[in-house]
Protein backbone atom coordinates (compact mmCIF):
# COMPACT_ATOMS: atom_id res chain seq x y z
CA UNK A 1 0.00 0.00 0.00
CA UNK A 2 1.39 3.56 -0.66
CA UNK A 3 1.68 5.94 1.87
CA UNK A 4 -1.11 8.61 1.93
CA UNK A 5 -0.06 12.12 1.38
CA UNK A 6 -2.23 14.03 3.96
CA UNK A 7 -2.19 18.11 3.66
CA UNK A 8 -4.31 20.28 6.13
CA UNK A 9 -5.67 23.23 5.02
CA UNK A 10 -3.27 26.00 3.18
CA UNK A 11 -0.44 23.33 3.12
CA UNK A 12 1.03 23.56 -0.70
CA UNK A 13 3.97 21.30 -1.63
CA UNK A 14 6.83 22.83 -3.01
CA UNK A 15 6.59 20.94 -6.54
CA UNK A 16 4.79 22.99 -9.70
CA UNK A 17 3.08 21.87 -12.41
CA UNK A 18 4.56 23.77 -15.17
CA UNK A 19 7.51 21.48 -15.94
CA UNK A 20 5.05 18.34 -16.87
CA UNK A 21 5.24 17.42 -20.57
CA UNK A 22 2.35 18.31 -22.73
CA UNK A 23 -1.24 16.21 -22.89
CA UNK A 24 -0.42 13.17 -24.29
CA UNK A 25 -3.75 12.26 -25.27
CA UNK A 26 -7.09 11.36 -23.67
CA UNK A 27 -7.65 10.66 -20.11
CA UNK A 28 -10.58 8.98 -18.22
CA UNK A 29 -11.24 9.99 -14.60
CA UNK A 30 -13.51 8.06 -12.74
CA UNK A 31 -14.71 11.23 -9.99
CA UNK A 32 -17.13 10.99 -7.09
CA UNK A 33 -18.72 12.60 -5.13
CA UNK A 34 -19.98 11.41 -1.36
CA UNK A 35 -21.75 13.39 1.54
CA UNK A 36 -20.23 11.16 4.41
CA UNK A 37 -22.17 11.87 7.50
CA UNK A 38 -19.25 11.97 9.03
CA UNK A 39 -19.19 8.55 8.52
CA UNK A 40 -22.82 7.57 10.18
CA UNK A 41 -24.68 5.36 8.47
CA UNK A 42 -28.66 5.18 8.52
CA UNK A 43 -28.50 2.79 10.29
CA UNK A 44 -26.92 4.73 13.63
CA UNK A 45 -23.31 2.86 12.80
CA UNK A 46 -19.93 4.66 12.64
CA UNK A 47 -18.03 2.64 10.47
CA UNK A 48 -15.38 3.91 7.90
CA UNK A 49 -14.31 0.84 6.82
CA UNK A 50 -17.94 0.21 5.27
CA UNK A 51 -17.32 3.73 3.38
CA UNK A 52 -13.58 3.00 2.47
CA UNK A 53 -15.37 -0.38 0.82
CA UNK A 54 -17.78 1.54 -1.07
CA UNK A 55 -15.44 3.81 -2.34
CA UNK A 56 -12.94 1.27 -3.58
CA UNK A 57 -15.37 -0.66 -5.38
CA UNK A 58 -15.69 2.01 -7.37
CA UNK A 59 -12.25 2.36 -8.10
CA UNK A 60 -11.98 6.07 -8.34
CA UNK A 61 -9.44 7.91 -9.24
CA UNK A 62 -10.49 11.27 -7.71
CA UNK A 63 -12.61 11.75 -4.56
CA UNK A 64 -14.65 14.71 -3.20
CA UNK A 65 -16.03 14.06 0.34
CA UNK A 66 -17.88 16.32 2.53
CA UNK A 67 -19.09 16.02 6.17
CA UNK A 68 -15.45 14.82 7.48
CA UNK A 69 -14.15 14.96 10.33
CA UNK A 70 -10.97 15.02 12.15
CA UNK A 71 -10.09 14.33 15.63
CA UNK A 72 -13.67 15.43 16.77
CA UNK A 73 -15.06 13.83 19.84
CA UNK A 74 -18.31 12.05 17.81
CA UNK A 75 -15.74 10.10 16.04
CA UNK A 76 -13.95 8.85 18.59
CA UNK A 77 -10.41 11.27 17.71
CA UNK A 78 -10.48 9.47 14.45
CA UNK A 79 -8.16 11.46 11.24
CA UNK A 80 -10.50 11.18 8.76
CA UNK A 81 -8.69 11.71 6.15
CA UNK A 82 -5.67 9.88 6.66
CA UNK A 83 -7.62 6.83 7.98
CA UNK A 84 -9.83 6.87 4.19
CA UNK A 85 -6.48 7.15 2.16
CA UNK A 86 -4.75 3.87 4.29
CA UNK A 87 -7.73 2.17 3.84
CA UNK A 88 -8.35 2.85 -0.24
CA UNK A 89 -4.76 3.66 -0.45
CA UNK A 90 -5.30 6.56 -2.35
CA UNK A 91 -3.87 10.01 -1.30
CA UNK A 92 -5.93 12.77 1.02
CA UNK A 93 -6.28 15.72 1.69
CA UNK A 94 -8.47 18.19 3.80
CA UNK A 95 -9.88 21.43 4.36
CA UNK A 96 -11.01 22.46 7.44
CA UNK A 97 -14.64 24.65 7.43
CA UNK A 98 -14.95 25.21 10.95
CA UNK A 99 -13.72 24.11 14.26
CA UNK A 100 -15.62 21.68 16.00
CA UNK A 101 -16.28 19.06 18.49
CA UNK A 102 -12.53 19.60 20.04
CA UNK A 103 -11.26 18.91 16.45
CA UNK A 104 -12.21 20.06 12.95
CA UNK A 105 -15.12 19.26 9.94
CA UNK A 106 -14.96 20.26 6.76
CA UNK A 107 -14.00 18.28 3.36
CA UNK A 108 -11.72 16.01 1.77
CA UNK A 109 -10.45 14.71 -1.37
CA UNK A 110 -8.97 11.18 -2.14
CA UNK A 111 -6.61 11.38 -5.78
CA UNK A 112 -5.33 7.89 -6.73
CA UNK A 113 -2.23 10.59 -7.56
CA UNK A 114 0.28 12.66 -5.33
CA UNK A 115 -0.91 15.70 -4.34
CA UNK A 116 0.60 18.84 -5.20
CA UNK A 117 -0.47 21.28 -4.05
CA UNK A 118 -3.88 22.19 -1.29
CA UNK A 119 -5.46 25.06 -0.69
CA UNK A 120 -8.80 26.09 1.16
CA UNK A 121 -11.31 28.58 -0.02
CA UNK A 122 -13.50 30.39 2.70
CA UNK A 123 -17.16 31.17 0.89
CA UNK A 124 -19.79 33.69 2.42
CA UNK A 125 -21.73 32.78 5.16
CA UNK A 126 -24.57 34.58 7.44
CA UNK A 127 -24.82 34.79 11.44
CA UNK A 128 -26.12 31.53 12.64
CA UNK A 129 -25.26 29.31 10.03
CA UNK A 130 -22.50 26.86 9.55
CA UNK A 131 -18.98 27.58 8.08
CA UNK A 132 -18.52 26.70 4.43
CA UNK A 133 -15.58 26.20 1.74
CA UNK A 134 -14.02 24.87 -1.13
CA UNK A 135 -10.65 22.53 -0.82
CA UNK A 136 -8.98 22.77 -4.16
CA UNK A 137 -6.26 20.59 -4.96
CA UNK A 138 -3.86 20.02 -7.64
CA UNK A 139 -2.90 16.64 -9.19
CA UNK A 140 -1.19 15.39 -12.42
CA UNK A 141 -3.00 12.69 -13.57
CA UNK A 142 -0.81 9.73 -14.71
CA UNK A 143 2.54 9.70 -15.11
CA UNK A 144 3.02 12.57 -17.60
CA UNK A 145 -0.50 13.18 -17.80
CA UNK A 146 -2.74 16.78 -17.67
CA UNK A 147 -2.61 19.18 -14.58
CA UNK A 148 -5.70 18.75 -13.40
CA UNK A 149 -7.59 21.45 -10.71
CA UNK A 150 -10.27 19.40 -8.27
CA UNK A 151 -12.21 20.68 -5.56
CA UNK A 152 -14.57 19.45 -3.14
CA UNK A 153 -17.53 21.57 -1.42
CA UNK A 154 -20.39 21.73 0.57
CA UNK A 155 -22.84 24.76 0.40
CA UNK A 156 -25.18 25.69 3.17
CA UNK A 157 -27.84 23.49 4.21
CA UNK A 158 -30.57 26.44 5.42
CA UNK A 159 -30.92 29.28 3.07
CA UNK A 160 -30.82 29.47 -0.58
CA UNK A 161 -30.23 33.03 -0.64
CA UNK A 162 -26.45 32.04 1.66
CA UNK A 163 -26.44 29.19 -1.20
CA UNK A 164 -26.79 31.52 -4.09
CA UNK A 165 -23.80 34.01 -2.60
CA UNK A 166 -21.63 30.46 -1.90
CA UNK A 167 -22.29 29.32 -5.96
CA UNK A 168 -21.31 33.01 -7.04
CA UNK A 169 -18.15 33.08 -4.63
CA UNK A 170 -16.98 29.77 -6.55
CA UNK A 171 -17.87 30.61 -10.24
CA UNK A 172 -15.70 33.82 -9.20
CA UNK A 173 -13.10 31.69 -7.32
CA UNK A 174 -11.90 29.67 -10.67
CA UNK A 175 -13.22 32.00 -13.14
CA UNK A 176 -9.94 32.98 -14.46
CA UNK A 177 -8.59 29.28 -14.39
CA UNK A 178 -7.33 28.22 -17.84
CA UNK A 179 -6.59 24.52 -17.47
CA UNK A 180 -9.03 21.49 -17.14
CA UNK A 181 -10.94 21.76 -13.46
CA UNK A 182 -13.54 19.83 -11.70
CA UNK A 183 -15.53 20.40 -9.11
CA UNK A 184 -17.39 17.96 -6.88
CA UNK A 185 -20.09 17.91 -3.91
CA UNK A 186 -23.35 18.28 -1.61
CA UNK A 187 -24.40 21.35 -3.32
CA UNK A 188 -27.77 21.40 -1.28
CA UNK A 189 -29.67 22.52 -4.18
CA UNK A 190 -30.97 20.85 -6.66
CA UNK A 191 -30.30 21.41 -10.95
CA UNK A 192 -33.07 24.28 -10.90
CA UNK A 193 -32.87 26.09 -7.91
CA UNK A 194 -30.93 29.68 -8.64
CA UNK A 195 -27.79 28.42 -6.76
CA UNK A 196 -27.61 25.54 -9.36
CA UNK A 197 -28.10 28.08 -12.64
CA UNK A 198 -25.34 30.62 -11.10
CA UNK A 199 -22.45 28.32 -11.23
CA UNK A 200 -23.51 25.98 -14.24
CA UNK A 201 -23.07 29.03 -15.99
CA UNK A 202 -19.50 28.51 -15.97
CA UNK A 203 -19.49 24.98 -15.27
CA UNK A 204 -21.09 22.15 -17.15
CA UNK A 205 -22.94 19.21 -15.30
CA UNK A 206 -22.03 16.33 -15.97
CA UNK A 207 -24.74 14.28 -14.35
CA UNK A 208 -27.44 16.51 -16.53
CA UNK A 209 -30.27 14.81 -17.92
CA UNK A 210 -29.90 11.65 -15.98
CA UNK A 211 -32.62 11.54 -13.42
CA UNK A 212 -30.07 11.43 -10.58
CA UNK A 213 -31.47 10.85 -7.16
CA UNK A 214 -28.74 10.83 -4.28
CA UNK A 215 -31.08 11.51 -0.86
CA UNK A 216 -32.45 10.51 1.36
CA UNK A 217 -30.27 7.64 0.75
CA UNK A 218 -32.55 4.41 1.67
CA UNK A 219 -35.49 5.94 -0.93
CA UNK A 220 -33.91 9.17 -2.54
CA UNK A 221 -36.38 11.25 -4.40
CA UNK A 222 -33.67 14.41 -5.19
CA UNK A 223 -30.21 15.22 -6.72
CA UNK A 224 -28.34 17.53 -4.59
CA UNK A 225 -25.19 16.29 -5.13
CA UNK A 226 -22.87 16.54 -8.56
CA UNK A 227 -19.75 16.44 -10.58
CA UNK A 228 -19.24 19.83 -12.82
CA UNK A 229 -16.54 20.48 -15.05
CA UNK A 230 -14.44 23.52 -17.01
CA UNK A 231 -13.68 24.54 -19.41
CA UNK A 232 -16.50 23.09 -22.00
CA UNK A 233 -15.21 21.40 -24.75
CA UNK A 234 -12.41 19.56 -22.60
CA UNK A 235 -14.69 16.99 -20.97
CA UNK A 236 -16.55 14.07 -22.39
CA UNK A 237 -18.90 12.43 -20.22
CA UNK A 238 -19.30 8.56 -20.30
CA UNK A 239 -21.23 7.88 -17.77
CA UNK A 240 -22.53 9.31 -14.69
CA UNK A 241 -24.94 7.49 -12.00
CA UNK A 242 -25.92 7.55 -8.42
CA UNK A 243 -24.73 4.47 -6.51
CA UNK A 244 -26.72 2.02 -4.61
CA UNK A 245 -25.69 2.55 -1.57
CA UNK A 246 -29.05 3.18 1.17
CA UNK A 247 -26.96 2.49 4.36
CA UNK A 248 -23.52 3.75 4.71
CA UNK A 249 -24.01 7.47 4.78
CA UNK A 250 -27.50 9.90 4.63
CA UNK A 251 -26.51 10.28 0.74
CA UNK A 252 -25.59 8.04 -2.02
CA UNK A 253 -22.91 8.73 -3.99
CA UNK A 254 -21.93 9.82 -7.48
CA UNK A 255 -20.03 8.14 -9.95
CA UNK A 256 -19.54 10.15 -13.37
CA UNK A 257 -16.88 8.61 -15.23
CA UNK A 258 -15.36 11.46 -18.14
CA UNK A 259 -12.48 11.65 -20.10
CA UNK A 260 -10.68 14.74 -20.06
CA UNK A 261 -9.65 15.27 -24.11
CA UNK A 262 -6.42 17.47 -24.99
CA UNK A 263 -5.93 21.15 -25.89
Amino acid sequence: MRVTRYLFVGAAAALGLAAAPADPGPVTLRVVSYNLHHGEGTDGKLDLGRIAGVLKALEPDLVALQEVDVKTRRTGREDQPARYGELTGLHAAFGKAMDYDGGAYGNAVLSRWPVVSSKTHALPTAPGHEPRCVLEVRVRAGDGGPAVAFLSTHLDHKSDAVRLRQAEKVVALFAGEAGPAILAGDLNAPSDSPPLKAVTSAWSDATAGRGLLTIPAERPRRQIDFVLTRPAGRFRVAEARAVDEPAASDHRPVLAVIELTPR
